[in-house]
Formats: C-alpha cells, sequence, structure tokens
C-alpha cells in the first residue's frame, strides 16, 4: 500500500482550508496502483523519453552512421570502375611531301577502366574488421546513452512528484501557521500571551511563505528537467514504484553481473579489438601490393582525320614498398602504444563500473533504512505536537515550543518524501548500474529499437545514395 502521512498539524485545531483532505500519497517503497484513469504512470513516462529524448534520438542517428564504415571498408574487396571520354580540337600547318598542308581534326574518344585489387597485405580483411568492431562498441555506447537517458527521466519524474508533496506541505505549513498566529493574537487581546509570542508567530509565518517560494521555484526547475528527458509537461502524475524485482539478490551479484554486462565494459573491449586491427592495417602498408587494371578504349582523329583505333589491355601490377622515409613505421608504433591505451581502459571501466555498483547499493539500501526512520519520525512529532499543544493550553508550554514542535513535525514529513523519493531513484540507481536499465530488460511498453536492423540493411550495398530510412 501507498504510504500516506498527514498533512494536518493537529486534529484538534485543524487547517481552515485543508486542501488534501487528509493526505498527500507519495510514493513509497513498495507498490503503488496508478491515481485515476489516464494518469501518467512512470513506466510510461518512460516510454515516452525511450521514443523521443532528442539525445538519445541522436546517438541513435550517430550509430547509423557509424554502420556505413563497414560497407566503406567492403569496398577495399570490389573493383573500382571508371568510365572517360574527351573531346578536342587541333589543327595542323605544314608541308607534307614539299607542299603546303593545313588539318583541322576533332580528336577525341571514349573507354573504360576496372581495377581489382589482389593483395594489399590483408587491409581490407583488417579494415573490415576495425569498422565491425566500431559499430559493436557504439551499439554498446548507444546502450549506455539509453540507461542515462532512462534513470534521468526516472529522477525527473520523482522530482515532480516529490517537490509537489513537498510545496503541498509548506502552504498547508503557512495555513496552520496563519491559524495559529490568529488564536495567538485573541489570546494576546484578553492578556494569555505577551506580544513575544505574537512576534514569534508572526516571524514563523513570515519563513514558511518564504519556503513556500522555494519550494515553487524548486518545482518549476522540475518541471524543467521533466520536459527535458520526457518530452511532455506533467500531468496527473500517478505514483512511481520501485524497479525492485530487478534489483539483484545480493551486492556480490551485482558486481558480477555489471562486470559481465555493463555496457561500458563491452564498449572498452570492443575498442581494444578495434584498435588491435588498426595496427594490423598500418602493417599491412609495408606488404606487396597486388591489383589487376584492365581497359577498352575507343579512339578518333588521332593522327590524321577520319581514322579510328580501337585498345583493350590487362595489366597485372605488383608494387613493394622499401622506404617512405619512416612514417609508416612511426604510425605502427603509436597504434601499439593506442591499443595498450585501449587495454588499460578496460580495467579502468571496470574499476568504474564496480564503484559505481558499490555506490548505488549503498544508495539503495541507506534510502529503505530512512524510510523507515522517516515514518518512526513522524509519528513520534505528530504524539510530541499533540502533547506540547495540550500543555501549552494549560500554561505548561511556551508558544515557541509550540512553533518548534509543528516545525520538527514539518521537517519529519519532508524527510519522509525525500526518502520515499529516493527509495525508488535508487531501485533504478542500481538496475542501471549493472548495466540492465533498458527498455528491452525492463520490458516497457514501447517498439524496442534494434541497432542491428540498419546494420544489416547497409551492410551489402554495393550502391545508392538513399538511407535505409527513405532520405
Amino acid at each position: 500500500m501507498p504510504l500516506y502521512f498527514s498533512l494536518m498539524s493537529s486534529t484538534r485545531h485543524p487547517s481552515p482550508l485543508r486542501r488534501l483532505a487528509t493526505g498527500v500519497c507519495v510514493l513509497a517503497g513498495c507498490l503503488a496502483q496508478s491515481s485515476g484513469v489516464g494518469a501518467e504512470t512512470l513506466e510510461t513516462a518512460l516510454a515516452r523519453a525511450y521514443s523521443s529524448n532528442p539525445q538519445l534520438n541522436a546517438n541513435r542517428a550517430g550509430v547509423r552512421a557509424t554502420d556505413e564504415n563497414v560497407p566503406a571498408a567492403l569496398a577495399g574487396y570490389r573493383p573500382t570502375v571508371n568510365v572517360s571520354a574527351d573531346i578536342g580540337v587541333s589543327t595542323f600547318e605544314g608541308t607534307l611531301s614539299r607542299q603546303f598542308y593545313k588539318e583541322t581534326t576533332l580528336p577525341g574518344g571514349a573507354g573504360i577502366t576496372i581495377n581489382q585489387t589482389l593483395f594489399n597485405g590483408f587491409q581490407t580483411d583488417n579494415n573490415t574488421r576495425r569498422a565491425e568492431s566500431t559499430v559493436f562498441s557504439q551499439r554498446e555506447t548507444l546502450r549506455g546513452t539509453e540507461m542515462t537517458v532512462l534513470y534521468s527521466a526516472v529522477q525527473a519524474y520523482m522530482s515532480v512528484l516529490s517537490d509537489t508533496a513537498t510545496l503541498e506541505l509548506r502552504r498547508n505549513n503557512v495555513e496552520v501557521l496563519e491559524e495559529q498566529l490568529r488564536q495567538t493574537r485573541e489570546r494576546f487581546k484578553i492578556g494569555e500571551v505577551t506580544r513575544t509570542d505574537v512576534a514569534q508567530s508572526e516571524a514563523r509565518l513570515a519563513g514558511a511563505r518564504a519556503d513556500v517560494g522555494a519550494a515553487e521555484a524548486q518545482l518549476r526547475s522540475s518541471i524543467g528537467l521533466y520536459r527535458q528527458f520526457i518530452g511532455v509537461e506533467p500531468r496527473q502524475l500517478a505514483p512511481g514504484r520501485p524497479l525492485d524485482r530487478f534489483v539483484p539478490v545480493s551486492l556480490d551479484a551485482s558486481v558480477d553481473i555489471g562486470l559481465k554486462e555493463h555496457p561500458a565494459i563491452i564498449s572498452a573491449l570492443h575498442n581494444v579489438d578495434s584498435t588491435e586491427a588498426q595496427v594490423k592495417v598500418l602493417e599491412g602498408a609495408l606488404m606487396p601490393n597486388v591489383s589487376l587494371q584492365g581497359s577498352v578504349q575507343q579512339r578518333y582523329d588521332q593522327s590524321f582525320a577520319n581514322s579510328n583505333g580501337y585498345t583493350a589491355q590487362i595489366v597485372g601490377r605488383l608494387t613493394v614498398p622499401i622506404y617512405e622515409g619512416g612514417q609508416t613505421y612511426a604510425q605502427i608504433r603509436q597504434a601499439k602504444e593506442l591499443a595498450g591505451q585501449a587495454r588499460i581502459q578496460v580495467e579502468q571501466s571496470r574499476d568504474q563500473v564496480r564503484s559505481g555498483i558499490v555506490a548505488a547499493w549503498g544508495q539503495l539500501e541507506s534510502a529503505k533504512a530512512r524510510v523507515i526512520a522517516s515514518q518512526a519520525q513522524v509519528q513520534a512529532n505528530e504524539v510530541a505536537l499533540n502533547g506540547v499543544r495540550e500543555e501549552a493550553y494549560v500554561g505548561q508550554r511556551t508558544t515557541l515550543d509550540v512553533l518548534n514542535a509543528q516545525q520538527e513535525l514539518l521537517n519529519a514529513r519532508v524527510a519522509l518524501i525525500t526518502a520515499q523519493r529516493d527509495r525508488v531513484i535508487y531501485s533504478y540507481g542500481v538496475v542501471q548500474a549493472v548495466g540492465r536499465l533498458t527498455a528491452r530488460y525492463t520490458e516497457l511498453r514501447v517498439a524496442a529499437y534494434s541497432p542491428k536492423t540498419h546494420y544489416d540493411q547497409v551492410k551489402d550495398l554495393w550502391y545508392g545514395l538513399r538511407t535505409a530510412d527513405g532520405r
């Protein structure tokens, strides 16, 4: 059941407006049902973010652009074909067999040339491997972006809910203090309290009104973040639910899963493959290159008017690099260092993932404990406030004691709201830390985006200007 906590400071002295009836429903660390038909739930908000978030869509476009590196690399296996044509004007004036001769011709022709690489030191093979590894790395980076966007959307959703509840608490506190100030002034008129009691009530009310202004500003800020990550203005948000069913059973299990599945680690491993393939590509530049060229040409008016000729040839070419000034050697050494750097970065990614999981797990455990403690604190402060008020009526407590008790109860309720918000957010945080906060794994009701679809559409294309979506 959702947790409810009363906004009333006392049943004996109720707020005159009482806008929220008996309480406000805030997200708790247990399952909560959607409040009302058509309410936005956390799951539907995440589905919106998954489908329309600009950052996520931009990264998807980036992965699609990276896919084109594979057919570009595969082009090394294929022939290149060129068609050429030319035409000009040539004038000859001179003597031929002791006779003056003048002739104007139109030399020209057309031809086709085909080049096919037969061997290039396995550069095409390794370029293709490098391109494929880069694609796989970018897919994992995209998965990491997806998790970041979804987690940011959870934070924005829960912040709007918690800030709304906090604002209502502070508004209700103003109403209570206004009623208390009115009663204090009445008692001052009949001599039951002093001017100091009135001043204390006025000061506390002024502070409460300032807190309302700050809460309103915080809510507006949260609404802005909600719009940024989810894409629409928040309307009638239902209570959020923790993602406990996807949280691993223990910290050790979380670390094991994260080290195997987290996209940052997998992306780093693909980067190692890519850099190692780049070393092979550069080493291939030092090996012989074998190619075959075939050409056919038709020429007109080459030597004299009305002449034409046809030429066809096939030429095999072997190129053996001897020395290129040391540039290629330097590039190979550089590539080896970059490959070593990539291997070190894998270990760095593992350390970062492990640290993130431990931190997220600790935050979730802390939030669970704070929810329980805050509930107890609210209940105790409610009892204390009622007791202080009763004692104040018989002269055993001052107005300041009552104001302090009310403030402690308000602080406890705000702390409970914060703890309940964190309870939900950090459950998603653990799932993100282990690398599983994705639409597919968490079963969001949305059409899943598959980067493989575009890859399969373009990897074997030999020609064409249109993208897979028709542009």
